[in-house]
């Protein structure tokens, strides 16, 4: 979709309205730090497409906007959901910065495991940890109770991967694009799994719990 410019006109419509979140990117055109902001907000409006809208509104032409948001200075970002501001940050911020306020209201996919949930799910013997990192990594660390099925062999192991003992298996890698793109496979092959979001290295961040050695 890329960045919509929103104005006084059809603020209601395009923001107030929308079913997804929407980063509101409140600019002027004589702004070198909203320029400067411009490119990562491109790149979020791609990378998020069908999640996230993000729109722009100029200052200086909707001075009503600005008012109402009550802005004092620019680059000025402010996150929408349901109708009204959840978040918002000012000046030049980084990517990773965004994507922390983001995360949160973002919709996510159904089989898409956060690391708390799985602990939840793990104390109450829902779940079994598929750890597809090699089996160096997994000897080495894990996540207690996790079984090691190293990415390239998950064809080969797809019935350990739909058992009938009611436990959703989770992959997970070191971070979560490897497991995200292998339970999508899986699915798409019958092979329902969820992966978890942040990867191991979301889990230890977390501080929970890991088996050694």
């Amino acid at each position: 979709m890329g960045i919509v410019q929103v104005t006084e006109a059809d603020f209601e419509a395009q923001v107030l309205r929308s079913e997804l979140p929407v980063l509101v990117d409140l600019y002027a055109d004589w702004c070198q730090p909203c320029k400067q902001l411009h490119p990562i907000l491109m790149e979020l409006a791609t990378e998020l497409d069908g999640k996230l809208k993000v729109v722009q509104i100029d200052v200086e032409a909707n001075p009503m906007l600005a008012r109402s948001f009550g802005v004092q200075s620019i680059p000025m970002l402010v996150l929408i959901a349901g109708g009204r501001p959840v978040d918002h940050v000012l000046g030049l911020v980084d990517k990773k910065r965004l994507l922390q306020m983001l995360k949160p209201f973002l919709p996510r996919e159904a089989n898409a495991v956060e690391p708390a949930e799985l602990s939840q799910l793990l104390a109450s013997q829902h779940a079994v940890p598929v750890d597809i990192r090699d089996a160096n990594a997994y000897g080495r660390y894990r996540i207690p109770g996790a079984i090691n099925v190293e990415v390239e062999q998950l064809d080969a192991h797809k019935a350990e991967l739909s058992p009938t003992d009611g436990r959703i298996r989770v992959l997970y890698a070191r971070t979560t694009d490897t497991a995200q793109a292998a339970a999508k496979k899986l699915s798409d092959e019958g092979v329902e799994v969820a992966y978890l979001t942040g990867g191991f290295l979301h889990w230890e961040a977390d501080g929970l719990p890991v088996e050694r050695g």
